[in-house]
């Protein structure tokens, strides 16, 4: 009896133990399980090109891209000037929006976007996804500032979850949480420009291990479902394999945790050209002098343009400058915000607060290919990330008050401090030394403050949305992971604002460029949200987006012969868009590859890419090709100056370029790749020094790193010829070797 009562106590006492256990473990699995990676098995949207009866090949039929030609007679078109002569308008070329009529094109725009990096370009796909009239204007060129100089990271930022925990401050979270969703949609929008990377954070006392698990556990957390790969705890032994070139001393562990990594600039250029494919009016080189007023109402009504590149062409005229009118404008202008603010007013207080973050880039032999680092804590405090980044490591980034400059100059002391930081985490017998540094810049990180704040209040950790008296609408700081939140904020405010009508678009572009026009709504067009007048950016896959696949770099094999780095290299660039540019590339007269003559023999960057970015991408001067249309510049400054004289001729071939606009290039160029770490000593060459190859005989950082011929010390003693005296018949004996015995 007493046994069988015991059994009644303890059977409800092991199924709830089982049912706490199976809830518990349930709870353990869906946080900690593994998860798929998007785009790790995911095809393309649309099949790549076949080749049909008789072996004939049927190549992609992607839509019409307008000249910049044709963009600036929209622009001046919308003044009521030029109504009745000029160029057809996009939608007269079988346009996303075909019903558009003539007396249409001549009204004002419903929004003009001053800015061309990211938010700039995210408020014009915006805006005209949502059926509205769009102009965006960029003084300079497509993420030609700050959108070009980032840390390449598209995160939400462990560094801010944890102050919102430690200083119980909401914006910081709601910051982070915001992130984390807009991370997911790059993947998702642009599969080829983006994709998931695992970051290691070292950690040396078993406490920090605990405490750093349980923050990249809630950093998993709060990403929810838009999650995909846990963090995980790696012992000593496992993150030395992982990343080898770690120091082995004091290293008790490491915790690996997921974010994204992008191609910033063509992210930004991909953009704008889609919403230049969506019926957008985009122009860069093209800046604004002055804003226009109502007399009676003071409100906006337009703006002054001047067009830049006549002048660059020695050909200035009074045409270069011309009106347009606008409903309503939006600046989104960086760093220069306030340079357009106080076109509206003049007695506004300034609201930027500039900040320097400066990044070097080395070697690729420093860091694994498929893992980063993370100091979360450095000698001053602040953090710094350690990437690969197109088969380099990229390292940064500090924090300094600045001025503003168009394109500043990473100081000796940052560079200094950044490789002084990495040191500290490398193993001894690696060195990092300065000549080892490929390329260094200093983007402009604009803080802002909120105009309505009292005194000296912290600056604004997010983005701020404000409005003039006179309509002015102005959206700055933020960061680039939150770019599409920003630009659909900015665009609901618009409408409310300017009282906009937002349409459909019920004849989208075929953007995907299949044979025959796609059903819509179509994933292949939209990810399968109709665009029904409202905001529907986190699903509109951007041009290239939509014939990408992991394997599409074998099909380009296949079909153009083109090398395989360059293959793999030009898919995950231009996406499906990289069927025209190895179609653009040049015979190589070689037996393999067949196509694509490299700009630098040190990266796959090849002559199709600099056709492409001048037909398709609005590329007007050697220095947007090899910034931001390839990213050679920020990859390698030196490289970048010897491709240079590459660049200019293929581009004058293109543009017709007179002589002096390509010494004009050439001196731009070159000052350019200054801020980009170019040595000074190299200032001074010419285009015949360069194609001479003279750059890399000159005495620099990097000159004297390595062994070079007939220098003492450069073959071992046991390789020395002892009948003869001499080395192998390759090099002189130079004498003793220091080190050595006898």
């Amino acid at each position: 009896m007493a046994t069988r009562g015991g059994r009644r106590l303890l059977r409800p006492l092991l199924y709830g133990s089982a049912a706490t256990a199976a809830v518990g473990g349930t709870a353990l699995y869906i946080t900690l399980r593994p998860r798929e990676i998007p785009g790790t098995y995911d095809s393309s949207t649309v099949p790549p090109p076949t080749y049909g009866p008789g072996g004939v090949f049927n190549p992609p039929s992607f839509p019409y891209v307008k000249t910049r030609a044709e963009h600036i007679t929209d622009l001046k078109r919308s003044s009521g000037a030029n109504s009745k002569g000029g160029l057809g308008g996009f939608f007269s070329r079988g346009s996303a929006q075909g019903q558009t009529t003539s007396s249409e094109d001549d009204e004002p725009y419903d929004l003009l976007i001053i800015g061309g990096g990211a938010t700039g370009a995210g408020v014009a796909l915006d805006a005209v996804t949502r059926g509205l009239k769009v102009a965006l204007v960029e003084r300079d060129d497509f993420a030609s500032g700050t959108s070009s100089k980032s840390t390449k990271l598209v995160h939400g930022g462990v560094r801010y979850l944890e102050k919102a925990f430690w200083e119980v401050d909401y914006n910081q979270y709601k910051l982070v949480k915001e992130a984390l969703r807009e991370r997911r949609y790059f993947l998702d929008t642009a599969p080829h420009l983006s994709q998931w990377l695992p970051i290691m954070i070292p950690v040396d006392k078993w406490w920090k291990a605990a405490y750093f698990w349980a923050g990249t556990k809630a950093y998993d957390f709060l990403a929810g479902s838009e999650n995909i790969e846990s963090s995980y705890f790696l012992t000593k032994s496992k993150a030395l394999d992982a990343f080898p070139m770690l120091k082995k001393d004091n290293l008790f562990g490491a915790l690996v945790y997921y974010d994204g990594a992008h191609n910033d600039s063509r992210m930004n250029i991909s953009l704008a050209m889609t919403a230049a494919l969506y019926g957008a009016t985009v122009v860069n080189q093209a800046e604004v002098t002055s804003l226009s007023k109502d007399t009676t109402t003071g409100q906006l009504t337009g703006a002054t343009l001047k067009d830049l590149i006549p002048s660059r062409d020695g050909n200035p005229s009074n045409h270069d400058t011309f009106s347009i009118r606008a409903k309503g404008i939006v600046n989104a202008t960086g760093p220069f915000t306030d340079s357009i603010r106080k076109l509206d007013d003049p007695s506004i207080p300034e609201i930027v607060a500039p900040s320097a973050g400066a990044h070097v880039i080395l070697p690729g032999y420093f860091s694994p290919s498929n893992m980063g680092l993370l100091d979360p804590s450095t000698s001053d405090g602040r953090v710094i990330f350690f990437l690969p980044w197109h088969g380099n490591t990229i390292a940064g980034t500090t924090d300094a008050p600045t001025d503003i400059l168009q394109n500043p100059i990473a100081g000796e002391q940052e560079i200094a401090w950044i490789l002084k930081e990495i040191q500290a985490y490398l193993a001894p017998e690696i060195n990092v030394r300065r000549g080892d540094v490929l390329a260094a810049w200093s983007g402009i990180r604009p803080l802002v403050r909120d105009p309505k704040a009292k005194n000296t209040e912290g600056l604004v950790r997010n983005h701020l949305l404000t409005s003039s008296p006179s309509g002015l609408l102005t959206i700055s700081g933020g960061k680039w992971t939150t770019y599409r939140q920003m630009a659909e904020e900015t665009v609901d405010a618009a409408i409310e604002n300017f009282s906009l009508h937002p349409r459909p678009v019920n004849s989208p572009p075929n953007i995907a460029g299949t044979s025959s026009p796609l059903p819509y709504p179509d994933a292949a067009t939209t990810g399968g949200s109709a665009l029904d007048g409202t905001c529907q950016t986190h699903a509109v896959k951007l041009v290239g987006a939509h014939g990408f696949s992991k394997t599409l770099f074998i099909n380009l094999i296949q079909h153009f012969g083109i090398d395989t780095d360059t293959a793999k290299h030009l898919t995950t660039a231009y996406g499906d868009r990289a069927w025209t540019v190895a179609s653009l590339c040049a015979p190589t007269d070689q037996r393999f590859p067949v196509r694509g003559k490299t700009l630098s023999t040190l990266y796959p960057f090849v002559d199709g890419e600099v056709r492409y970015a001048v037909r398709h991408e609005y590329a007007n001067t050697a220095t947007d090709v090899l910034a931001r249309r390839t990213r050679l510049a920020f990859l390698n400054a030196q490289a970048a100056l010897e491709a240079l004289p590459t660049v200019i001729t293929i581009m004058s071939t293109e543009l017709n370029w007179s002589k002096a606009r390509q010494n004009r290039e050439w001196n731009d160029a070159v000052r350019f790749l200054r801020s980009m770490g170019l040595s000074e000593s190299k200032m001074g060459l010419s285009r015949e020094d360069v194609e001479a190859g003279k750059v890399g005989r000159l005495p620099d950082e990097e000159f004297g790193l390595y062994a070079r011929h007939d220098v003492e010390g450069e073959v071992l003693k046991s390789d020395v010829n002892p009948v003869v005296g001499e080395s192998s018949g390759v090099v002189r004996d130079a004498g003793p070797v220091r080190g050595s015995d006898g």
